[in-house]
């Protein structure tokens, strides 16, 4: 269902102005504040998203309150960092440590584009606008919206530092046209395909995961580039962290035996989650097709 959501917009804006009236590391803090200010105000799905974390981290029931409460904070902050990105434009890199960049650029200069692997962990909004300030050709996945006006801001906000955004899900069409020209493709591969992706172990458990950017890169011969970002103990610096191509320890290409290139790329996600699980998106029911987690 989709329409417009003049509540929610109109906080967008009313929040976008604040948070771009302060300098950055208040806007950020307030950003947190007001994720904390989100959970206390939905109860039913923190209590979800503990439930969650609980039964797939192993932990005991406080600490998983911690973690989650922990994510509201975070996704808070990483919710200011992105309507900030208007005060942003050429400063992301102030903010941001880049490591392996020499992994993306060797990937890249194969001529034949690069899928860029990460999850809703940490803060992909910065990484992916920081790679496109220092020339990447970026192009990042996005899912649209309920109401179009909030699928044009994120779209707008993305390109204000050189990111294209790829619109209804995997578009297969204008992946493999991005791919051809030699460009990256970003993707957050920790998502629920339902019917139409591959059972594999997410965090231990099987979660149905999505298969075609997989198979479009051993069909097309990109590289799958893994990349990490995490927030820092300050809470408003972030590093981020490119790694090697993914390979099939076999020898063969990767991507050729798509369930084993599938359980890589989940057991990468899976353990970047376990080191900062309060960077993580536990509101979201990632085990809804095989667990009927909602």
């Amino acid at each position: 269902m989709t329409g417009p959501q003049p509540w929610i917009w109109k906080a967008l804006g009313v929040a976008g102005g604040l948070f771009r009236a302060l300098p950055h590391p208040g806007a950020v803090r307030l950003g947190g504040l007001l994720g904390r200010t989100v959970a206390r105000c939905t109860p039913e799905r923190v209590e979800r998203a503990v439930g969650r974390c609980e039964r797939f981290l192993a932990v005991d029931r406080g600490e998983a309150r911690r973690i989650v409460l922990g994510a509201y904070d975070h996704f808070g902050r990483s919710a200011a960092e992105f309507l900030r990105f208007p005060a942003l434009v050429g400063h992301l890199g102030d903010w941001v440590t880049l490591e392996g960049e020499e992994h993306l650029r060797g990937a890249l200069d194969r001529g034949k584009g690069v899928v860029l692997l990460t999850a809703h962990l940490g803060s992909w909004e910065m990484a992916a606008g920081v790679l496109a300030e220092r020339g990447f050709p970026m192009n990042a996945i996005g899912a649209q919206q309920r109401d179009p006006r909030i699928t044009d801001l994120i779209a707008e906000l993305r390109l204000l530092h050189g990111v294209v955004t790829v619109w209804k899900g995997f578009d297969l069409k204008t992946a493999i046209q991005c791919l051809r020209e030699g460009r990256i493709l970003g993707i957050l591969l920790d998502q629920d395909a339902r019917d139409k992706g591959l059972v594999s172990p997410f965090l231990g458990a099987p979660a149905s995961t999505p298969v075609g950017p997989v198979k479009l890169a051993h069909k097309l011969g990109a590289a799958v580039v893994p990349l990490q970002t995490v927030r820092l103990p300050d809470g408003v610096h972030h590093r981020l962290t490119l790694y090697p191509p993914l390979e099939d320890p076999r020898g063969i290409p990767f991507g050729e035996d798509a369930q084993a290139s599938v359980d890589r790329c989940n057991g990468v996600l899976s353990r970047w989650i376990r080191e900062h699980p309060d960077q993580w998106m536990w509101m979201y029911p990632r085990w809804a097709t095989t667990l009927g987690d909602r």
